[in-house]
């Protein structure tokens, strides 16, 4: 019990979202991987995985597994005051910056949004990434504005079978923030806006100014769900021409490699996506 106690009072102590660090630029941009992209390992192997590609922050999704020594234990906003200090104590031995916990259901559940905003407050991440039940945003926004914590919608594919879903549209995510807190905006998935066969920079373009969080893939198909991932440059998705606009917009980032093939052997490709990122410069 003492332990635990001391463990809270030790993490209340670094409690806010701190802004990103400069070291945690790979070339212009803060980036780095969603850990879904190691879904297969461990939070500790994803930490591993991410800083040995080259990446410099990451983004936490709910639910991956903890560790091979605690197998039934999931890693998320329940986790305990132990847990987050050995996940903390690996990030800075990684030289890592963790930016980011999503994609999570907000806008049902006031006392279970509360528990991921504390969660996130007590990890110094800044960003929560959601595809909110769109009549909770009131309650979403309170939240916001009292933890100081950015709330990104986050986009899958368009859903032929499913009408009502309209994420996919960022005139529609637009609609959502526009009039509300500035801290409340996109988290804009290039890859999935390719999968709907949109223009990620005509989208980048429409969300200006309230994107804080992007999910990069390059695809090898356009306009095709189905489509898998290759290195950045190698795709349809036009990862230069992204680059390229979120730096004229200023947007420094976070980017965030979500890699969803040769999940098992995926690191030398990540590495191949961290290395374009570092390689891309702005046309003079």
């Amino acid at each position: 019990m003492k332990k635990t106690l001391l463990l809270l009072s030790l993490l209340a102590a670094t409690t806010f979202a701190a802004p990103i660090p400069e070291t945690a630029k790979v070339g212009e941009f803060f980036a780095g991987c969603q850990a879904y992209s190691f879904r297969l390992y461990t939070v500790f192997e994803a930490i591993e995985k991410t800083a040995a590609a080259g990446g410099k922050t990451i983004e936490f999704y709910p639910g991956q597994k903890f560790s091979a020594e605690k197998p039934e234990a999931k890693w998320d906003h329940n986790a305990s005051a132990e847990m987050i200090a050995a996940v903390k104590a690996k990030l800075a031995e990684k030289g890592l910056t963790a930016v980011g916990y999503g994609v999570i259901k907000l806008g049902k559940d006031a006392a279970g949004d509360r528990k991921v905003f504390q969660f996130c407050q007590t990890m110094g991440i800044g960003i929560v990434i959601s595809e909110p039940d769109v009549a909770g945003m009131d309650g979403i926004e309170a939240l916001v504005k009292e933890f100081d914590i950015k709330m990104a919608i986050h986009n899958h594919p368009k859903k032929p079978l499913d009408r009502g879903y309209l994420f996919w549209d960022p005139n529609y995510v637009l609609s959502l923030v526009k009039d509300r807190d500035p801290r409340l905006g996109s988290c804009a998935d290039v890859g999935h806006w390719v999968r709907s066969g949109l223009n990620p920079v005509d989208c980048i373009k429409i969300l200006k100014g309230r994107i804080f969080d992007s999910h990069m893939k390059d695809l090898n198909e356009f306009g095709n769900v189905k489509a898998h991932d290759l290195p950045f440059g190698q795709g349809k998705s036009g990862i230069a021409d992204i680059l390229a606009e979120y730096h004229a917009q200023g947007y420094p980032g976070p980017l965030h490699c979500e890699y969803e093939h040769n999940w098992e052997t995926s690191v030398p490709e990540i590495t191949q996506c961290m290395d374009f990122v570092k390689a891309w410069k702005p046309a003079k």
